[in-house]
């Protein structure tokens, strides 16, 4: 997965192959906010100035720019899943949310 990160935003980065330019599109708000490049540096570049135009023009219009993710995590899951988890966080000495955090973490490749 190729993502680039910027003032805690994450953008998804792709290659369009017709135009021969790198394309990335912000991930993680409902608003839609792109930029792309022709080179890493120019897509960097693009990407840093489109966040910086998202909160300036979110500031300016009175509305609040998205944020990513707040960092709360709320998952409903089986009572077989519930105590596997507990179980698994009890053996490492962990609590539940240290231990899923590492877990979701790993997966993710962060």
């Amino acid at each position: 997965m190729n993502i680039m990160k910027y003032k805690s935003y994450v953008a998804r980065i792709e290659y369009d192959e017709e135009d021969r330019i790198f394309v990335g599109h912000l991930a993680g708000i409902k608003d839609i906010v792109g930029f792309h490049g022709t080179t890493v540096t120019e897509l960097e570049d693009a990407f840093h100035e489109s966040v910086d135009n998202y909160i300036a023009i979110s500031e300016k219009t009175g509305r609040i720019a998205q944020k990513p993710y707040s960092g709360k995590l709320m998952l409903r899951v089986s009572s077989d899943i519930h105590a596997a988890v507990a179980t698994a966080a009890q053996v490492h000495g962990k609590s539940i949310n240290q231990w899923a955090s590492e877990v979701l973490a790993q997966a993710t490749h962060i």
